[in-house]
């Protein structure tokens, strides 16, 4: 099934959460985290603010502080800059519990940061000690 550009350019601005995005040429649709496919985000490394948060559900709780934050299947960490973004997130899966990461900590010990074209912080992996529960 062929889909015209109206219908792209549709999908890429209507998105609640501006999941998509076009290529610098204009010419290819892409997810703007990259998600679980295999693809390359380009994304250039940013300073974060000093504190970012992960909205989560109370059940996975136990793992995280045991083992930090995971990427899992995607391609990074997801961060918000404010809390009303982490919340809605961590909602989705069940009993909101909100965490707290100092990525002043973590940048100025050597961590990677990077900002995606909806705003979503995203890192390799965030270990426990930067880690509180808010």
């Amino acid at each position: 099934m062929r889909i015209s550009r109206e219908t792209l350019n549709t999908i890429v601005a209507q998105n609640n959460k501006q999941r998509f995005g076009f290529d610098e040429t204009g010419t290819l649709i892409r997810a703007n985290q990259g998600h679980s496919t295999n693809v390359e985000l380009e994304f250039e490394s940013l300073t974060p603010p000093d504190t970012l948060y992960h909205g989560t559900a109370t059940k996975f709780l136990p793992s995280i502080l045991e083992t930090g934050l995971q990427r899992m299947k995607r391609h990074h960490v997801h961060l918000s800059s404010d809390l009303e973004t982490a919340a809605k997130v961590g909602v989705r899966h069940g009993k909101l519990a909100m965490l707290e990461v100092d990525t002043k900590a973590m940048f100025e010990a050597g961590f990677v940061f990077y900002r995606s074209e909806n705003n979503v912080w995203l890192v390799d992996f965030v270990p426990v000690e930067f880690i509180s529960q808010k």
